[in-house]
C-alpha cells in the first residue's frame, strides 16, 4: 500500500488562504502529471473540511470509479451516487481498514489530513507543485511535527508556465 500527497501550494508553502480560498492556484493550470497521478490511485481520502469543499464543486471533481474517504469523527452527509463513504481514526489504522478493503494507492488530501498522517508515519511519497506567487499567510500544507521527517528526493521538474514540481519519498 502506497499513500501519496499531491498538492499544489504557493512558493512559500501554502495551499489557502486562511479563509480557505484558494484562487492564488492558476484556474486552467497546464498540465503537470495530476491526471496520470490520479490514474495510479484507487482511494481518495480526505478530511472534513477539504471534503466540505469537495462536495460543492460541480461537476464532480473524481472519477466515480475511485474510492473517496471523507475522515471525521462526526456524521457526514455522503452523496448516495458516489462512491464515498467516512471513516474516523487513527491514520494508521486506517491505511490498515484501507488495505483489508483492498486499496493500493491513496491520495491524501487536505491540511489538516496530510499532517495527521504524517505525524502517524502513514505518507510515503509527497509531490509538491508550487505556483508562481507569493501570498504571505495562509494554511500551511505542513504544521508542525513532532520529530524531523527525511526525505529522499527523486525528480523535480519545471514547466512553461512557471510551475514548479518536486517529488519525494518518505525515508522511514
Amino acid at each position: 500500500m502506497q499513500a501519496t500527497v499531491f498538492v499544489g501550494t504557493s512558493v512559500d508553502g501554502f495551499i489557502a488562504r486562511r479563509d480557505g480560498r484558494f484562487d492564488f492556484l492558476p484556474e486552467e493550470p497546464e498540465p503537470h502529471g495530476y491526471d496520470e497521478f490520479m490514474a495510479s490511485v484507487d482511494t481518495i481520502v480526505l478530511g472534513r473540511n477539504t471534503w466540505n469543499l469537495v462536495a460543492s464543486f460541480q461537476p464532480w471533481p473524481y472519477p466515480k470509479s475511485k474510492r473517496v474517504v471523507v475522515l471525521s469523527s462526526r456524521p457526514v452527509e455522503l452523496p448516495a451516487q458516489q462512491n464515498v463513504m467516512q471513516l474516523s481514526g487513527d491514520p494508521r489504522e486506517i491505511v490498515a481498514k484501507l488495505e483489508a478493503m483492498g486499496a493500493k494507492h491513496l491520495y491524501v488530501d487536505g491540511g489538516d489530513t496530510v499532517q495527521r498522517f504524517l505525524h502517524a508515519g502513514a505518507i510515503d511519497r509527497l509531490i509538491l507543485t508550487r505556483v508562481p506567487v507569493l501570498i504571505g499567510e495562509g494554511i500551511s500544507i505542513f504544521g508542525a511535527l513532532p520529530h524531523d521527517v527525511r526525505l529522499r528526493h527523486v525528480a523535480t521538474r519545471s514547466f512553461p508556465g512557471g510551475l514548479v514540481q518536486s517529488e519525494y519519498e518518505v525515508i522511514r
